[in-house]
């Protein structure tokens, strides 16, 4: 199926057929169904006749194999089982993966919490869970997913940025060149650490995905789970200049060593994540750009101001990349 057709397949999972799709499964829907802020896979929330709330996640076509999306629920049934709080798919007969009309789909419990802000004791708590999530997640590999690495978040982010009709034509050089030496650096960078060992992550843990139920985290959406470096969940808790960012480092270090060794050998992967995210973030929405939602929500991306706006923020981010990493001195 080429991107313009799953685009214009996706297009029509309309409200009767969602609604059809959770009846095929034995709950049956009493309110509306509210749509959640999501564009990789489509995400509502309703109300059964039981007066349960749920989510339900329509997944993208062709994005993941249906394995890849069975061993990430086997990953956080056993993440629930050894107690870490996080929302895990509601299995029916056994299933956690359902079809209906050529859609894949699963359910969660809606879960309530609001998000908030990290304070010093919030940033020492997401260290402690972070710490058992990879203990667990060190344990075994994936083997339907691919690796967070400088190939799948930046060679094949800059190859579809190659082809990008998007990019105005008067700064496409200056945009391809940074992002070419973007990812050289981050590259070199990458070899020379070599980081070992890959663990099963998150691989989108930010505040975001993040609920505070009577001021404990509780973690959501594991759908960008991957192999890769710890420090990969890590660094996106950080703000602030070098100072600060150490200090967070400190609070999440202290919590993150109550179950588990701090990754203290991987902090010169910071900047190189970021820099991989940057890339990525845009290569996302261009690949989906023929999705009619993306154009809707993100207006901008066709614009000479957005594009100005990412060649000097690559430029800064290889200027970081070739000095001496800021987060590595004597303390650490």
């Amino acid at each position: 199926m080429s991107r313009e057709a799953e685009a214009a397949d996706y297009y029509q999972l309309h409200p009767d057929r969602i609604l059809d799709a959770i009846e095929s499964v034995g709950l049956f829907p009493e309110s509306g169904l509210l749509a959640l802020n999501s564009y990789e896979n489509r995400v509502y929330q309703f109300r059964d006749d039981e007066q349960q709330r749920w989510v339900v996640k329509f997944y993208r076509p062709q994005r993941w194999p249906d394995e890849a999306i069975i061993e990430e629920h086997s990953f956080c049934q056993t993440l629930h089982d050894n107690e870490l709080p996080i929302v895990i798919p509601h299995a029916i007969d056994g299933k956690t993966l359902h079809y209906y009309d050529g859609y894949r789909f699963s359910l969660y419990p809606s879960q309530g919490g609001r998000h908030d802000d990290l304070n010093p004791e919030k940033l020492r708590q997401m260290g402690r869970l972070l710490g058992q999530l990879h203990r667990i997640g060190e344990a075994e590999s994936y083997q339907h997913r691919p690796e967070l690495s400088p190939t799948t978040f930046g060679s094949q982010s800059l190859c579809q940025l190659k082809s990008c009709p998007q990019i105005p034509a008067h700064i496409e050089h200056a945009y391809l060149a940074v992002a070419e030496q973007v990812v050289e650096q981050v590259d070199v960078i990458w070899s020379d650490i070599r980081p070992q060992p890959l663990v099963r992550l998150h691989g989108d843990c930010h505040s975001g995905n993040i609920l505070w139920v009577d001021d404990q985290p509780c973690l959501l959406d594991f759908d960008d789970s991957r192999m890769g470096p710890a420090v990969q969940d890590i660094w996106m808790f950080l703000s602030g200049d070098v100072e600060e960012t150490r200090q967070q480092l400190e609070l999440l270090q202290e919590g993150y060593q109550t179950f588990n060794r701090f990754p203290q050998s991987h902090l010169r992967l910071i900047e190189p994540l970021r820099a991989l995210r940057m890339l990525h973030h845009t290569a996302w929405i261009a690949k989906r750009w023929e999705d009619p939602a993306f154009p809707q929500a993100f207006g901008w991306f066709d614009s000479a101001g957005y594009w100005e706006t990412q060649v000097n923020g690559l430029k800064e981010q290889l200027s970081i990349l070739q000095q001496p990493c800021p987060y590595i001195d004597e303390w650490w």
